[in-house]
């Protein structure tokens, strides 16, 4: 690690490249692949002028400091002579069409298809990462399909698909790429979409932020030990990130993005009714009652093959723990339970079922504007938080 006394040349803003918003002028693949290069340059980072070659990524609260040819925490973002790249930009793990519902996110045009998509790689260390095989990829030439941004965004348009999903592994570790992807889809009238951990520098969510319509944040657990010890991340970090994410971010027309969480129920970690109840407080208290929190279901992966799903019983506890704090819209996942995935009139003297849904299935709709629906009870008049 450098003294603080050597001088280093950190680039305005953490910008090391001017990056254009979109790939307006593309017609095909080959107009993708000029610009693909000088894309991937990292938006934030410091270069140290101190003869070594060393830059530190400045993404996330590692601030990983790495010499030329060494890779960060994530594998996915490496020195290349001195300037840090994203070397996963233009290049994806997959694709797939899924309902928004999926993400998860059921205030967010329910019912609507959604393009997702992830690159390899990731920030975090969760041991019972469900996508491990893309996350901890460590060739993700093998596992890439290329396609940049204009690509993505006419694709998603061609096939009459509402919104892209930046998804599977964390988007923080493609930030380029996925804000690059989110301005061709908006200029197409495509909602982009991040599903993330907010594992994030203060220094890039204005960015990355300004470019999604929603998102859907993990908040994993409630104590550092348990962050630290299964994620290898903090939890101060996170919270920071769903506090901006709720409360400052705005789209560049001036919008709010609209958020919902999401806890991982792991038996025995996260679970207990005192953290329940310590998390359910904090997003009342810090975020508002109306954002919406997913409690799912874990099932054994990666590195937690010797813990046991999360019963049913955990699920309901864990959603009438969070509506007797005062939460308004809790759901829970990764189980069937119709009850779980409906949306209520918040309103304790109506309590109308608003949107009915039997897995991601949409079984009735009176909120949508798609289903004539103008995003309140139609019952007793009472506003749905959501984008309807």
């Amino acid at each position: 690690m450098p003294n603080a006394d050597i001088a280093d040349r950190t680039v305005a803003d953490h910008r090391i490249a001017d990056h254009t918003a979109a790939d307006r002028t593309i017609t095909g693949r080959a107009a993708d692949d000029r610009t693909m290069n000088a894309r991937a340059l990292g938006r934030w980072q410091t270069r140290f002028d101190d003869g070594t070659g060393r830059a530190r990524c400045e993404l996330c609260p590692r601030r990983c400091v790495l010499r030329p040819g060494q890779r960060g925490f994530c594998f996915v973002r490496s020195n290349h002579n001195g300037t840090i790249v994203c070397d996963t930009y233009g290049r994806s793990s997959g694709f797939a069409v899924d309902p928004v519902e999926k993400k998860p996110l059921n205030h967010f045009h329910p019912g609507s298809s959604v393009l997702s998509f992830g690159t390899a790689g990731c920030n975090s260390g969760c041991r019972f990462c469900q996508n491990w095989d893309i996350s901890r990829a460590r060739d993700y030439d093998r596992l890439g399909v290329e396609a940049g941004p204009g690509r993505i965004a006419r694709v998603a348009h061609d096939r009459g698909i509402d919104a892209v999903a930046f998804t599977y592994n964390d988007p923080i570790v493609f930030a380029e790429y996925a804000i690059d992807t989110a301005a061709a889809c908006r200029e197409l009238g495509i909602h982009p979409i991040a599903v993330t951990a907010g594992y994030m520098s203060a220094a890039a969510r204005p960015d990355f932020y300004a470019a999604m319509d929603a998102a859907n944040i993990d908040l994993k657990g409630f104590t550092e030990d348990f962050y630290w010890k299964i994620t290898g991340t903090h939890l101060a970090d996170v919270l920071d990130t769903i506090d901006y994410a709720v409360n400052e971010a705005r789209t560049p027309d001036g919008g709010h993005v609209w958020v919902e969480l999401t806890t991982l129920l792991i038996p025995g970690l996260n679970d207990d009714d005192a953290q329940l109840h310590a998390e359910c407080a904090w997003i009342r208290d810090h975020l508002g009652s109306d954002v919406p929190l997913h409690f799912s279901a874990f099932h054994p992966a990666w590195r937690m093959q010797d813990v046991p799903p999360t019963p049913f019983a955990t699920l309901t506890k864990a959603r009438a723990i969070a509506i007797d704090e005062g939460l308004r819209y809790v759901y829970t996942g990764n189980v069937h339970d119709r009850d779980g995935d409906t949306t209520y009139c918040p309103n304790p003297d109506c309590h109308a079922a608003l949107v009915e849904r039997d897995w991601y299935r949409i079984v009735a709709d009176r909120l949508s504007a798609a289903h004539g629906g103008d995003g309140h009870c139609p019952d007793c008049g009472t506003a749905i938080a959501g984008r309807w």
